[in-house]
């Protein structure tokens, strides 16, 4: 049972000595506590056995005054769930009321998270039913200045500043990096993000590498502005309120130069004056979602009524799929979705995530009434998606509710060549 501790250790994984000598001799983890060390190692209780069930365990981990928490995950594997509901790991900067750093489930292993202060906020969290041996993470302190290398994030609040990812200019960023940047402007005032320079590891659906922008003060995906990689900089972003959290991950693979952005804050007023809607108009076809309500005004003021059938609709269309409403959330003008998949009839640059069998995906309705969609009912979707895998819902394109007569009717059109 402690083979994979002595193995751990021979590789050299955990630098604590005695955190390895413990180790062999059987360490044992409990659900939760009061962690005042400088360094040591945190793990789900039972691990590397099944972790219990109907299970709340809070770690807040203090170091002292004027450094900060580095945390490393070495081994995560819970019950997976593409929005981590069940089963989940949540892990926040300071111990009352702090920034969200993450919530993990699966098997994902993000890269290192900081906490902007001296605490930080563990909380693993099981339902009834449980799958897998739980998680192991170390923490250590960390100077704040030492960030250079491999930390970086942190609580923005000046009305201008700028972001980057470590190591730029000189060199490529390093791989396993989580930064989280929460930048504050006053109540009255909103945030504007520009990337100068941008290189992140391209992928059509930006899996590995990214950049990822959130409304509010926590990474939750129903607030997600945007999702960016590749190496041609994303058009601005403004955020809804005022606060705006700017997550960057790299994986242990691949890297590439990174990016340099700038932030300012601006009058509420800013997105309502002619001249800001101009300039970001054009790109808003491939770029970020957040331009999407500024050039669907038009668009909604159309009659909304649904043409053709399904039949006359099906070559014209990049992806045709039957789903679930899960989400619906109004943002400015647009409603964006989260769909539960019941089948997949074509899929182009439509980006599709799995957890087991549970397959989903997130569109853009552009005008929130046309067509006019709802929370837990079924649809035939038909759209859509840009070279970053979002599918989109013009008035023009074709949806309506899903029955179980359509099933052989779409069967017959999967065969069908355009």
């Amino acid at each position: 049972m402690w083979r994979i501790y002595s193995i751990f250790c021979a590789w050299g994984v955990l630098s604590l000595t005695e955190v390895c000598a413990q180790s062999l001799l059987g360490p044992t983890f409990t659900c939760g506590g009061n962690i005042t060390e400088d360094s040591g190692v945190v793990g789900s209780p039972g691990y590397p056995g099944v972790y219990p069930s109907n299970t709340k365990c809070v770690w807040r981990i203090t170091v002292p005054e004027g450094k900060v928490v580095v945390l490393s995950f070495r081994f995560i594997d819970l019950e997976s769930d593409n929005l981590c509901r069940y089963d989940y790991i949540d892990v926040y900067s300071g111990h009352v009321s702090g920034q969200r750093l993450g919530r993990f489930c699966g098997t994902f292993r993000p890269g290192a998270l900081v906490s902007t202060g001296n605490k930080m906020l563990i909380q693993m969290v099981s339902d009834a039913n449980t799958a897998g041996s739980g998680f192991l993470a170390v923490y250590s302190a960390a100077e704040p200045h030492e960030r250079g290398d491999q930390y970086c994030g942190g609580r923005l609040d000046k009305p201008f500043g700028s972001i980057k990812t470590p190591n730029w200019p000189e060199k490529d960023y390093p791989a396993g990096v989580t930064c989280s940047w929460h930048i504050v402007a006053p109540k009255n005032q909103i945030i504007e993000v520009k990337f100068e320079k941008f290189d992140v590891e391209r992928d059509n659906y930006c899996r590995y590498d990214y950049v990822a922008i959130f409304n509010g003060a926590e990474i939750n995906d129903a607030k997600r502005i945007g999702k960016y990689c590749g190496d041609s900089p994303p058009a601005p972003v403004f955020s809804e309120g005022n606060q705006l959290l700017i997550q960057f991950l790299s994986d242990l693979s691949l890297t590439a130069d990174g990016f340099i952005g700038h932030y300012k804050f601006r009058p509420k007023k800013f997105l309502t004056t002619p001249e800001p809607l101009t300039a970001t108009t054009p790109a808003a076809t491939t770029r970020p979602i957040h331009i999407f309500p500024l050039y669907s005004v038009g668009l909604c003021q159309q009659k909304c009524k649904r043409s053709g059938t399904v039949e006359s609709n099906y070559c014209t269309s990049d992806f045709v799929i039957t789903g679930t409403v899960i989400t619906a959330v109004v943002r400015g003008g647009s409603v964006y979705a989260t769909i539960s998949i019941i089948n997949v009839y074509k899929q182009s640059n439509l980006a599709i995530q799995q957890a087991g069998k549970t397959m989903s995906t997130k569109i853009i309705v552009l005008c929130k009434k046309c067509p006019f969609i709802r929370r837990g009912l079924n649809y035939i979707f038909m759209g859509s998606a840009d070279e970053d895998g979002k599918g989109k819902i013009a008035p023009h394109h074709f949806v309506m509710a899903f029955k179980a007569k359509n099933q052989r009717g779409l069967n017959v059109l999967k065969t069908k060549r355009c």
